[in-house]
């Protein structure tokens, strides 16, 4: 690798190079020469930036976190437009054709990447959690348009529909569910919640 060649947005080279080998070849083939060398860089530049590898696949994990933001804006932005039932299935689908499906195993197959996770993000994996949270808020934006039920446990269906569709998505080898599959899928949990107005 050439060496006193300046990189512009370090970091932001180091996490794109993570997410292509995490998304081709799995989490454990993620290691930091993995990293460097898909990004085309020295392997000490990562550990340059970060105190170690663990610390780089936190930080990694967390900025994919944060990324969600837009998706969470656009879906509450969508309540009260078309359907609760289409908005929910793209917004889903959406959430699990990103990293979002390939941050989970990642999370589990590493002890030390976990621990340092609980530091900033006390329960759940992150990336799930954080899916949940927002489509908890879309679901209460929902109820407050009355076109979900008044009593709907919205946290608990937000919750229930992420792990259904993981189910779906989780083998990220194999061809992605049908989108009729996942609508199938949201209309079986939102079915009880939803208005009829």
């Amino acid at each position: 690798m050439p060496t006193g060649v300046a990189i512009r947005d370090v970091r932001e080279q180091l996490f794109d190079a993570a997410e292509r080998v995490l998304l081709r070849d799995g989490p454990s083939a993620l290691t930091s020469r993995a990293v460097t060398t898909e990004a085309g860089c020295a392997k000490g530049v990562l550990h340059r930036h970060f105190e170690d590898f663990d610390a780089f696949l936190a930080e990694f994990v967390l900025d994919r976190v944060t990324r969600m933001d837009a998706q969470a804006a656009a879906l509450r932005d969508a309540a009260g437009t078309g359907t609760v039932v289409d908005n929910l299935a793209a917004a889903l689908t959406a959430l699990f054709n990103s990293v979002a499906v390939a941050i989970v195993p990642l999370v589990i197959f590493r002890d030390a990447l976990r621990a340092r996770l609980r530091r900033d993000w006390p329960a759940g994996i992150p990336v799930l959690t954080e899916a949940a949270i927002l489509i908890g808020a879309y679901l209460t934006a929902e109820r407050d348009l009355g076109r979900i039920t008044a009593d709907a446990e919205v946290d608990g269906v937000a919750a229930t529909l992420i792990g259904a569709c993981h189910l779906l998505f989780a083998d990220r080898t194999g061809t992605p569910p049908d989108p009729a599959d996942v609508r199938r899928t949201v209309v079986t949990v939102v079915s009880g919640v939803l208005t009829r107005s």
